[in-house]
């Protein structure tokens, strides 16, 4: 039972981030204490449809630039987070943004806080960012940054800025390199392969589907081989949806990410790939 005050804005936070029914929802946050994280896994253990598998996707406003250094050896993804779509969408704001992810470009930029002491025209990027606050009325700053090195980096942006995507190659292949980011940005795989799964996400998935066979009135005095068959079966199935070189190619779903990869260039691969969504 919850120790904590769950509220109607709790109720409705859970609801946008899956989809589920308010009490359903009401039910979750209880029983795991107002954690939503955890009132997630619950709602997928009871066998509801759950729109967000992972993370807080609390909608928030802002810009993702995605680009690469002119040899595409490394790339570059920046959000600069705002609080309306009025500015998200302003074209000032956009090249402001774009400014901003030139110079970690430039200054070769590792990390968040390297990029807020880059300078732009003379000027720190934080205190752009001030200024820019103090000019717009909202409060701006950058929200997320990733970086990625390889033989070859594509990048793409997706939606209006909304999402930004990298893709390292062994070697290059530009075409390719576009279709892997447009995949990525469509079908936001969790790793490349499913031998790069984190383990704490591949227990975490087992344990749900676990619960969700033991919940299920059919299975009921099944033994617990059976059951274990059937869960490392869902979790093929989890891998084949959530790994980018398992997925079926957004652009002719009859063959794998791989497949495609290989009609390519059969010594062609993926080496890694960062994804920046609002959010």
């Amino acid at each position: 039972m919850s120790t904590v005050t769950i509220t109607a804005a709790d109720i409705n936070k859970l609801r946008q981030m899956t989809g589920a029914g308010m009490m359903d929802c009401r039910k979750a946050l209880t029983e795991t204490n107002g954690d939503f994280e955890e009132a997630i896994d619950w709602l997928r253990k009871k066998g509801a449809k759950v729109a967000a598998l992972r993370g807080d996707r609390e909608a928030k406003e802002g810009v993702v630039i995605a680009q690469t250094t002119p040899d595409n050896k490394t790339g570059i993804a920046v959000c600069i987070s705002c609080e309306t779509d009025f500015v998200s969408k302003n074209a000032e704001f956009v090249a402001f943004v774009q400014s901003i992810a030139a110079a970690a470009v430039v200054n070769n930029v590792k990390s968040i806080d390297e990029l807020n002491n880059v300078s732009v025209n003379g000027a720190k990027v934080s205190d752009l960012i001030n200024d820019k606050l103090a000019s717009i009325g909202e409060k701006i700053g950058v929200s997320k940054f990733e970086r990625l090195d390889a033989p070859y980096v594509a990048s793409y942006i997706h939606g209006a800025n909304r999402i930004g995507v990298l893709v390292g190659l062994n070697k290059e292949a530009a075409e390719a390199g576009k279709d892997l980011a447009m995949q990525i940005a469509a079908m936001n795989p969790v790793a490349v392969d499913p031998g790069s799964v984190p383990a704490d996400v591949i227990a975490r998935e087992k344990a749900i589907v676990t619960e969700q066979i033991k919940n299920d009135p059919k299975m009921a005095g099944k033994p617990d081989a059976m059951i274990e068959k059937i869960a490392e079966g869902k979790l093929n199935a989890f891998f084949k949806e959530n790994t980018l070189t398992a997925q079926p190619f957004v652009k002719d779903a009859s063959q794998s990410v791989n497949d495609h990869l290989k009609s390519v260039d059969s010594a062609l691969a993926v080496t890694g790939f960062k994804r920046v969504a609002l959010g």
